[in-house]
């Protein structure tokens, strides 16, 4: 690993293979004073993703609920900075399998014992407007709007934070906290409502609405997402700090199918379907005000997101 030494930073970044993982896994390999070692199971990432081989970066198969394969890795590659993105995801899959998501809390475990043990710099860790719940104020603000979460996959991401915070306070363990609200994009796998929708519209079949489609969203494309992140790292911002990373304009879930059937085309008509019975809040918005100042530009439009997609034939990926 002597080679390893020409490069200014050596990330660490689980989860590496899955939607928002592999964007910026992309973009990080960018800059060739990184080197990137991508760490996923495959259990809802897909090797696909990634890029091919390059001289800086790595993807291994593994666990990151197995602490001796995670200590080996990261002490193998003299990791600096790690971007925890690893969990179960997919409403179905969270809601249907909440021992597999509560899982997740030995990987976030061994993460930051380790990290805390070899030195590394700091965390940046995928959270999510889940831990919201229903909304008590909107936009929901990181300082003001109280933590109201009770499904496991909110819990879970919540209780993240909390080791987060104490590890900095009993150790000293430097960190960042992206609240990630809906994010979608070429690639996205069909278990979220743009893929869905997409999918569905460009086959003229009725696309599925839970509830009378009134409930509100708000859409980040990805390359918003991974801009703003990695600016954070790269210049050191919200150093043992939490930041919104979403869209802040609300659409309705009905607006937004009338919208892609409107992009695509389709003759797909509406179905609507009884409530989700958990999980489905009514609105979602955050307060991005520090993200908007991070990018310094405007953010990306929904109708300007969908287009993109449908223009890359990217809105298929079955993985």
């Amino acid at each position: 690993m002597k080679k390893l030494k020409k490069y200014s930073r050596k990330i660490l970044l689980t989860g590496g293979a899955g939607f928002i993982g592999s964007a910026t896994a992309k973009k990080l390999i960018q800059d060739k004073d990184n080197f990137v070692v991508v760490v996923d199971d495959l259990s809802t990432g897909h090797i696909d993703k990634l890029p091919g081989k390059l001289d800086n970066f790595r993807f291994i198969k593994c666990d990151v609920n197995n602490y001796r394969d995670m200590l080996e890795i990261m002490l193998a590659y003299n990791v600096d900075f790690v971007f925890h993105y690893a969990a179960v995801v997919g409403v179905s899959r969270t809601q249907n399998h909440p021992i597999e998501v509560l899982n997740d809390v030995k990987g976030i475990e061994n993460i930051l014992t380790i990290s805390k043990n070899i030195g590394v710099k700091r965390i940046f860790y995928a959270s999510s407007s889940e831990v919201y719940g229903e909304p008590v104020e909107i936009p929901q603000n990181v300082y003001t709007t109280p933590l109201n979460s009770r499904l496991p996959y909110a819990i879970v991401k919540n209780l993240g934070e909390a080791y987060l915070k104490s590890f900095n306070k009993e150790f000293g363990m430097e960190y960042t906290i992206f609240r990630f609200f809906n994010t979608y994009g070429p690639m996205q796998t069909k278990d979220f409502v743009i893929t869905r929708f997409l999918k569905m519209a460009m086959q003229n079949k009725d696309i599925t609405i839970y509830g009378d489609g009134n409930q509100t969203r708000t859409f980040c494309y990805i390359d918003d997402n991974v801009d703003a992140c990695v600016k954070i790292a790269y210049d050191n911002l919200f150093i043992n700090d939490v930041i919104n990373i979403g869209q802040s304009v609300e659409t309705r879930i009905e607006d937004l199918a009338k919208l892609i059937i409107e992009q695509t085309g389709s003759k797909s008509k509406f179905v609507y379907l009884p409530p989700l019975k958990e999980g489905d809040m009514q609105r979602r918005c955050p307060d991005n005000t520090m993200m908007k100042e991070v990018l310094d530009r405007d953010l990306i439009s929904l109708k300007k997101g969908l287009n993109n997609i449908i223009e890359e034939g990217l809105f298929e990926f079955e993985h």
